[in-house]
């Protein structure tokens, strides 16, 4: 079963802004549009860094303080106070961007977001033009599906395509996300890949295995092997 793409939850259009725009422009941009930060685009509409809130504070932060960096600062801080006397968004930018593309799945998107500890990715299509953004939040909204649809689709893509194993021997329940299997299959291998396919069905939580087998096919195996390696 196929991964949602980031481009099923994606937010586009998208907010943006130049490289020239102003400090008082990009604050507006944040408040009007309710968003924490915007990715930075040149002429060619191509993504050149975010500006975030955390680019920002440092103005505030710094007020009347000197800009010059002072001997035995912190890097962190250092680069914070050079931040504090940009003007413009490609001075406040935090650059290069880190990105994603439309087709890469929500899995990927997560585990580069958790890598590079951001909260927002900008999603570029062709020649690194900007297609949306993707953030923490757009990739949890596949747990707000409805129970009922999980359970459908629990039951049709893992039970009657991937295992071709029939309704009435299987039960599935949801609630709130969290799939409970029950009933009969014939081997337990079905029964664990069953498991493992349910767990990538889009919106579940978790799976509660109360499934049962009339035949034990991993213990063939396992005995198999013993008996052919001459362990």
């Amino acid at each position: 079963m196929e991964s949602p793409k980031v481009r099923d939850v994606m937010t586009n259009p998208v907010v943006a802004v130049r490289e020239h725009a102003d400090y008082k422009e990009i604050v507006d941009a944040l408040a009007v549009y309710g968003v924490s930060a915007v990715p930075v685009l040149d002429e060619d509409d191509r993504v050149v860094g975010v500006v975030s809130e955390a680019d920002l504070l440092p103005k505030v932060e710094f007020a009347g303080d000197d800009p010059r960096a002072r001997l035995f600062e912190r890097s962190r801080r250092r680069t914070a106070r050079a931040k504090a006397a940009g003007d413009t968004a490609a001075e406040l930018m935090s650059s290069p961007a880190i990105m994603t593309a439309p087709d890469a799945s929500i899995v990927e998107a997560a585990r580069l977001m958790e890598t590079e500890r951001v909260k927002r990715l900008p999603v570029v299509g062709d020649e690194g033009r900007l297609a949306g953004i993707v953030t923490r939040r757009d990739l949890l909204r596949v747990y707000l599906r409805p129970d009922a649809a999980i359970a459908e689709d629990v039951m049709t893509e893992v039970f009657d395509k991937a295992l071709g194993i029939g309704r009435p021997e299987i039960r599935v329940e949801v609630v709130d996300g969290v799939v409970t299997l029950s009933g009969k299959v014939e081997r337990r291998s079905a029964a664990q890949l069953a498991v493992h396919l349910t767990r990538a069905v889009t919106g579940v939580v978790d799976v509660v295995d109360e499934l049962t087998y009339r035949h034990d096919d991993t213990a063939d195996l396992s005995t198999r092997y013993v008996f052919e390696s001459g362990l």
